[in-house]
């Protein structure tokens, strides 16, 4: 079968000939039609993420839209290696597959999962969001922060937060939900008092696809109001600006914020799924709107360095 192989760590993906998954106990074949290309699956490939195998060759790919053998079209995730989901056919345990409602296509399905799981399961699982919440997404202007803002507004968020550097996106975000816009601006003591002045109102939840910097100034400001009002529930989801963080101890013992992260790991697989069929259910109720651009598979060696993350890349599988 035809295929996206990494052949090497750090290589880009070639699109060749890859042997022909057998399913074994408890599990399904998939016949794939879409599957899309995110930070994880870039990570993943280049074997810098943390929950790389390691195996070589491999199929990239962690996600992807198909139909089984008995024609239902489903959405699945995490093919075991060295299968992933850029291939005509994978392999994947049958309870890491979820049914996809009419009305929603094949693309837009492929494009939502990964970066509407990560937001829907920071909100739903981690930090266990309420109606009538305050959300700060930090780093909103991506395909991921767009989503969440959108995913935060429908599970009943009262206020929406969003940060970001690309100030033409984030005045764009109004339309999706965000009630408050705040730009990262270099200078980082003002950036912390506009987050403090957020914070004085009150905020329940921050969603960070970010990290670096802009999560210092947040728990910093954070620490600073978190004598007075409701415990902040911060939770790591990416760490697009840096991977490290340098936190005083005094901004923890000082306050009540509790950090946590989201992510294969810190979430079993069946609940990632769970969320991925909360979040493929309503998906039509909530209107999500998700830029994509379709690729042919066949393209992924020139497509593979030029793409960026907006619109979102999925590729066709003929």
């Amino acid at each position: 079968m035809k295929a996206a192989i990494v052949l090497e760590a750090g290589r880009t993906p070639v699109y060749g000939d890859f042997k022909e998954p057998v399913p074994g106990e408890d599990e399904v074949r998939i016949n794939v039609t879409a599957a899309a290309l995110s930070n994880v699956v870039r990570s993943r490939a280049s074997g810098k993420h943390y929950s790389s195998s390691g195996d070589l060759p491999f199929v990239v790919g962690i996600d992807g839209v198909g139909r089984l053998d008995d024609g239902r079209r489903v959405y699945f995730v995490l093919p075991q290696p060295p299968l992933g989901s850029m291939s005509q056919r994978t392999v994947v345990r049958s309870g890491q597959c979820v049914a996809l409602p009419d009305g929603l296509d094949d693309v837009t399905a492929a494009a939502l999962g990964n970066p509407g799981m990560s937001a829907w399961a920071a909100l739903k699982e981690r930090a266990k969001l309420t109606a009538g919440e305050t959300v700060l997404v930090n780093g909103a202007t991506g395909t991921a922060g767009r989503l969440a803002v959108q995913i935060a507004k429908y599970m009943g968020a009262k206020k929406v937060i969003a940060t970001g550097r690309n100030i033409e996106v984030l005045k764009s975000l109004a339309s999706l939900g965000a009630d408050v816009t705040i730009p990262l601006v270099e200078d980082g003591d003002a950036l912390e008092q506009a987050f403090q002045a957020q914070f004085a109102n009150g905020v329940d939840v921050i969603v960070d696809y970010l990290w670096g910097p802009s999560a210092e100034r947040l728990i910093a400001a954070g620490a600073k109001a978190g004598k007075d009002v409701v415990p902040i529930r911060f939770v790591h989801v990416g760490s697009v600006s840096a991977p490290d963080i340098t936190l005083p101890s005094a901004a923890l013992r000082s306050s009540a914020i509790e950090l946590m992260g989201s992510g294969i790991g810190s979430i079993s697989v069946d609940r990632l799924v769970k969320s991925i069929d909360d979040l493929m259910q309503a998906a039509l109720a909530g209107r999500f709107e998700i830029a994509t651009k379709t690729i042919p598979l066949s393209a992924i060696e020139e497509t593979w360095s030029s793409a960026g993350n907006i619109p979102r890349v999925v590729f066709l599988v003929v």
